[in-house]
């Protein structure tokens, strides 16, 4: 049988989100169930396996298809029917959609689900059907189909389900010129990310922006502070190492000497027209902020487009005429602001002094991204407290025909604070805002310690110990933040982020590089096994065997679901179901059996095949999240 011989895709639905408007009704997901049809039927469609046959398949959403199928074949006057399905401990899955139909059709649900069951189309996927209860249909999945994908797996590698690119614009990290990265830029940088890196793997055309405080009064100060101290800037690039204090003296001065101050103001005057003198300065300070920026995103493997509030200064200027020539716009005690259905506080558009806001930036911002760069699908990461913001914001950009809900698809991803271990805002103990630079040097110090209490410096030669060090640092970093619920505050601790037991990821990254070293002890190297998956596929005789299998087949059915919500945990508590299964599988089969003096005399190539798939699954899960892997710890 040919290894790609049975495929399947994910059905189409619709894609949901937590945000305040129903959602755009065309999904990033394609379907073509249809082309399965009734055995003997031609339905006028390619089957999956000529259009699909690199990709892995979302059983979940594909069984929900089939009885999606199923119920308008056995009840044709129930539209939009409601299919349930989850795991079972009784079989592989479990369908409730009789329950609810009972209700609808006034029937007994063990009829309603005796007729699903006669009305299920014939499919590769399943083995049988049966019920239980009063109408529950237990679904026990093909062993050849689940075979044949944990080959595919192994031979192609982790695939993403059939999409249908969108083009997605994700603003995220967003930190402020001439301040440095903080503990409070850390979740916004890693759950952006995260989101970006999964929308990539499943097909999306993803523009990842960097919204940075780049214009606006505090420019003003900095300029007239960098004219006294480096008269020469224009000519010769300021040497200034530390642009935090460089930004704190301006402060000071800002408030404490009346004449600066009126130079400062003079200075915005004069950036804002664009005098090339001051327009210099402005570009030297900026220049300066984004290189530390860099250094930080480079240690964290973040790439990003730098687009800041100056970039919107010309559409800023458009879409106040926009909304004011549209009668959009209303005065109030000399600002002009916009309200509409919705919006519980007004965006103010135009100050009274006739400057422009946050607001009249963010109105420019999701016209340009919808208009100009084609957005079909946008994406805010920013903390919760500005959720009322967004609220306000999409309300505005509906009222103005700027944001159509059924055509764009727009989220908001919120995320609750950074606690302390006293569950109190991060910070130091001075009570300072803790520096992302900082969190992030003690992050390594503590793994290298971390790894020397193991005696890993000891095994590892200096360049796998760097990078095994810096692997668990950072990932340790980030995991703790996307294992957690993302709207809930989550208390920051490295001695239980590093600790190498339970769902970290410096037990996982462990646990992955032990499942790595089973086929190099066997002396077999991937295409080895590669090679022996193209033969035939592979056994699944034992139970444990079979659950890892299709443990490790979920992975599409949990991508799917994340792009409903944008919550990230799932994918941490999945991979860290992924390690346990492996464990019992690992305990209760041999790969590889040992005579009496440890020699190796036997190698069982179908489980280093299941070790393959596992150990790729895993490395999938760790990309999308943004953590690097390593061979050795």
């Amino acid at each position: 049988m040919n290894s790609e011989a049975i495929m399947c895709d994910i059905p189409r639905k619709k894609l949901c989100t937590r945000t305040w408007e129903s959602q755009a009704p065309t999904s990033s997901v394609v379907s073509s169930l249809g082309s399965m049809g009734r055995q003997g039927e031609d339905t006028g469609k390619t089957a999956p396996e000529d259009n699909f046959s690199n990709h892995m398949c979302n059983i979940l959403g594909q069984l929900e298809d089939v009885f999606k199928n199923a119920v308008h074949v056995a009840y044709p006057d129930v539209a939009d029917p409601v299919i349930q399905i989850q795991l079972s401990k009784h079989a592989d899955y479990q369908c409730n959609a009789a329950m609810s139909l009972a209700k609808t059709l006034k029937k007994n649900p063990r009829e309603v689900g005796q007729t699903l069951v006669k009305s299920v189309a014939p499919s590769p996927m399943i083995a049988k059907m049966d019920l239980s209860g009063p109408g529950f249909i237990n679904i026990f999945l093909s062993q050849d189909f689940i075979k044949q994908q944990v080959t595919n797996v192994i031979i192609n590698g982790v695939t993403s389900p059939p999409t249908k690119p969108m083009r997605v614009v994700i603003d995220f990290s967003s930190p402020n010129i001439a301040k440095e990265m903080h503990v409070g830029h850390l979740r916004s940088t890693i759950i952006g990310d995260s989101i970006s890196r999964l929308l990539e793997f499943l097909g999306h055309d993803v523009l990842r922006l960097n919204h940075l405080g780049d214009w606006g009064t505090q420019f003003g100060m900095l300029i007239a502070h960098l004219q006294d101290c480096f008269p020469d800037f224009a000519s010769k690039p300021p040497p200034i190492a530390d642009l935090q204090t460089f930004y704190k003296e301006s402060k000071r001065r800002f408030d404490e000497d009346e004449a600066f101050k009126k130079r400062a103001y003079g200075a915005v005057v004069k950036l804002q027209a664009h005098d090339p003198l001051h327009i210099k300065g402005w570009q030297e300070i900026c220049d300066i902020s984004q290189k530390e920026f860099e250094k930080v995103y480079e240690r964290l493997g973040i790439h990003i487009t730098n687009r800041g509030e100056s970039y919107y200064q010309s559409r800023m200027e458009a879409i106040v005429k926009e909304l004011n020539d549209a009668g959009l716009l209303e005065e109030d005690n000399g600002r002009k602001v916009m309200f509409a259905d919705g919006a519980d506080i007004p965006l103010t558009i135009v100050k009274s002094d006739g400057g422009f806001t946050y607001d009249t930036s963010d109105m420019a911002c999701i016209k340009n991204r919808i208009d100009e760069e084609k957005g079909e699908w946008l994406i805010y990461v920013t903390d919760a407290g500005q959720s009322q913001h967004f609220k306000s914001l999409l309300a505005c950009a509906k009222r103005a025909g700027i944001y159509r809900p059924s055509v764009t698809r727009l989220d908001h991803v919120p995320f609750g604070v950074v606690l302390g271990e006293d569950k109190k805002k991060f910070k130091t103990r001075s009570g300072d805002t803790v520096r992302l630079v900082e969190l992030l040097n003690e992050g390594l110090q503590r793994a290298g310690e971390k790894l020397k209490e193991k005696d890993r410096h000891k095994v590892l030669t200096p360049e796998e110990f760097t990078k095994a060090q810096e692997a668990v640092a950072y990932g340790c970093i980030k995991y703790a933040d996307l294992c957690h619920d993302r709207a809930r505050d989550y208390i920051f601790s490295f001695d239980r982020m590093l600790d190498f037991r339970g769902n970290t990821a410096a037990y996982l990254l462990y646990a992955l590089t032990r499942i790595r070293s089973i086929a190099r002890t066997a002396g077999v190297n991937r295409d080895e096994i590669i090679a022996e998956a193209k033969k035939k596929p592979i056994d699944l005789d034992h139970e444990k065997e079979w659950k890892l299998a299709r443990t490790i087949l979920r992975l599409p059915d949990i991508l799917v679901r994340i792009t409903e919500d944008l919550y990230l945990h799932p994918l941490c508590e999945y991979l860290y179901e992924v390690s346990t299964v492996f464990t019992e599988f690992y305990d209760n089969c041999y790969c590889l059996e040992k005579d009496e003096t440890g020699k190796i005399v036997k190698i069982n190539m179908w489980r280093l095949m299941l070790c393959e798939a596992t150990a790729q699954v895993m490395e999938k899960c760790f990309s999308i999240l943004g953590i690097e892997t390593v061979d050795k710890m």
